[in-house]
């Protein structure tokens, strides 16, 4: 390579199965999970608020659709969803007449300790199917992937990401 040749490009080939997989994992596991339910589902970004919800007792919505990345009025329409459903309950704000703080229902609760610990149990089943340095292997990775969770939620929007190989944004995707 001389001085005047581009640098080759990155080899995007393991971040790119790396997202796949997780993707595709979950994806997996909810369609599992699905299978044992008799509840009516509930969609991603639902569950993704009910969860917050869950975590941060008192949130209010703004809060809520900073920690999801969404549009505030995106988030309003799901409190709207979950409140009929019985899932979530919305309070008025105290020190500002103008904000909602968000609780989970006990309903909401039972539900999501419920499919916790049914993919746990999912999750354990195959992690235990594993030979000893898969299992290793997978328990090693774990401040990594913590690391690249906190990595993304610390990435400020970007909607100039340059035009990289693996760096391809598809409608819808991750939304």
């Amino acid at each position: 390579m001389t001085a005047t040749e581009p640098a080759p490009p990155l080899d995007a080939a393991p971040a790119d199965e790396f997202s796949a997989l997780l993707v595709g994992i979950q994806r997996l596991v909810r369609r599992r999970l699905r299978r044992a339910t008799a509840e009516p589902r509930l969609r991603g970004a639902q569950v993704e608020l009910l969860r917050l919800a869950m975590d941060s007792p008192g949130l209010r919505v703004s809060e809520a659709a900073e920690e999801l990345c969404l549009a505030g009025n995106s988030v309003s329409t799901l409190v709207n969803q979950l409140v009929a459903q019985n899932l979530l309950r919305r309070e008025v704000d105290p020190a500002d007449r103008r904000a909602a703080l968000l609780y989970v229902t006990d309903a909401a609760v039972e539900r999501i300790e419920a499919w916790r610990r049914r993919r746990r149990v999912l999750m354990e089943e195959i992690v235990d199917g594993l030979p000893a340095d898969q299992r290793d292997a997978l328990a090693r990775a774990l401040p990594a992937l913590r690391s690249v969770a906190q990595g993304l939620r610390d990435l400020p929007d970007r909607p100039d990401l340059p035009d990289r190989p693996g760096l391809v944004g598809l409608p819808g995707e991750g939304r």
